[in-house]
């Protein structure tokens, strides 16, 4: 036999493989994202590759007995709800965020948790045994059945495994392991791509409960080939600001569930720590009442969250005002301010305008749209909004106040945290079906809105 080295230009973003470098993939159409590697085939004098085909045989589906899903408790509550209900065994989850967003201890602690389930196998390549010796006993890790090694050979990983037969095993990070089958540099498509298959390939057949953490690009992915995302069975992220102590554990792929829940945490001297009722330190600081902070009801997955959005204007001194979003989409604000100034009179050419989620959270839904003009329009009028006023609202190009969903969770979770007033979609309104200690307020467009949250 001999080595014929074959060299082949992969995409970085879509795994997209060509015979030459090009300047454009032509499979996810990103520019210059190609790169070189080199990969060794073994051949036999015919010139042909080897290959080893094993046979298999169509079931019928109706004949396959089908398992009932188990599942074990990461100790978290928050975690267990984005999950479905906890770890399923011999799934394979991977959880992606920020450098020092919080992973390394949120995992952890669930290291720590699941003592008396069986054996853990932490597998990092990126510290040493004395490193995270030292962050468990910060954070008070007293599991005896925790165990550790510190490699990112892949084949000396999974004789490892193989050996200790553990009921969850950490990967830190996928990034960081190799397999000399693959000649390319650890971190690279085809290394990820591979590694990845193979700690499928192990979990699923021992039935053996995977967490790869994943680094991020700059762009918030998780670095590496879009087919990770593919071959995992469910995908999380670890969001929220470096310098807010707030973390949202966001689910945006699950088999084992659904993928519209969040949960939301606390980092602090002791780790990361469950929020159970966030809505109510989301908005606790709000003790005076200034112009341009109004109360926006939101929904995060199927969890309600008030939330203070506060907004500002100034005469600008430049010939271009400016526009400055923190925790919203930019655009969305600038389409919201042209509705407010053409269809309500506010003359807010000359201001400059800055919004902002108070927190460090974002918000994407068009929800909070009636929250946002609100907010503007108290700063330009320098008048109050109501402190027991929550606004909900999605708005129209026309400035009509559209229907929002799952109206009764956001008037519940108000009514629980004292709020007396409520400012709805009046079509909304007209479809509520239970009663509410709240005054609750249906508006058809953001000139009733502005009368009603007394802006007129």
């Amino acid at each position: 036999m001999s080595n014929k080295i074959k060299t082949v230009f992969v995409c970085s973003n879509c795994g997209y493989e060509s015979s030459k470098w090009l300047g454009k993939c032509p499979g996810c159409n990103e520019w210059n994202s190609f790169y070189e590697e080199k990969l060794s085939k073994i051949n036999d004098k015919s010139g042909m590759a080897i290959t080893e085909k094993k046979s298999c045989k169509p079931l019928k589906l109706n004949e396959v007995i089908g398992k009932e899903d188990t599942r074990i408790s990461s100790g978290f509550d928050e975690l267990d709800r984005v999950l479905g209900g906890g770890l399923v065994n011999g799934s394979l989850v991977l959880l992606g965020g920020e450098p020092g967003i919080g992973k390394s201890t949120l995992i952890l602690q669930i290291c720590d948790k699941v003592k008396g389930e069986g054996k853990v196998l932490y597998v990092s390549g990126e510290e040493s045994a004395e490193q995270i010796k030292i962050r468990a006993d910060r954070l008070g890790i007293k599991n005896n059945d925790l165990m550790f090694l510190g490699e990112t050979d892949m084949d000396i990983i999974q004789t490892a495994i193989l050996d200790m037969n553990p009921k969850l095993v950490i990967i830190d990070s996928i990034q960081t392991m190799y397999s000399d089958e693959i000649t390319s540099a650890p971190g690279t498509v085809s290394q990820v791509r591979e590694i990845t298959a193979r700690i499928m390939k192990l979990c699923k057949t021992n039935g053996i409960t995977t967490i790869i953490i994943g680094h991020v690009t700059k762009e918030g992915n998780i670095a590496g080939p879009r087919v990770l995302e593919h071959m995992v069975d469910t995908v999380l992220y670890l969001e929220g600001e470096r310098y807010f102590s707030y973390r949202i554990l966001r689910g945006v792929k699950n088999r084992f569930g659904s993928t519209n829940e969040v949960g939301m945490f606390e980092m602090q001297n002791e780790g990361m720590v469950e929020i159970t009722n966030p809505s109510a330190v989301l908005i606790s600081e709000r003790d005076d009442n200034p112009a341009g902070s109004v109360i926006v009801a939101s929904m995060e997955g199927t969890r309600p969250l008030l939330i203070e959005l506060q907004a500002l204007t100034t005469p600008s001194i430049f010939g271009m005002p400016r526009r400055n979003a923190n925790g919203i989409d930019y655009n969305r604000l600038t389409l919201l301010m042209a509705v407010l100034e053409k269809k309500a009179g506010f003359n807010l050419g000359n201001q400059d305008a800055y919004v902002n989620i108070v927190s460090g959270m974002k918000i994407t839904e068009p929800a909070i749209d009636l929250g946002i003009i609100s907010a503007v329009a108290s700063s330009f009028k320098n008048l109050s909004i109501s402190k027991d006023v929550v606004v909900i609202g999605e708005v129209g190009l026309t400035g009509e106040i559209r229907t929002v969903n799952l109206i009764d969770k956001r008037l519940k979770e108000a009514e629980k945290l004292g709020f007396k007033t409520c400012i709805i979609p009046e079509s909304n309104k007209k479809l509520l079906k239970e009663s509410y200690k709240l005054d609750i307020i249906g508006v058809k467009n953001i000139n009733e809105a502005m009368k009603a949250l007394g802006l007129r």
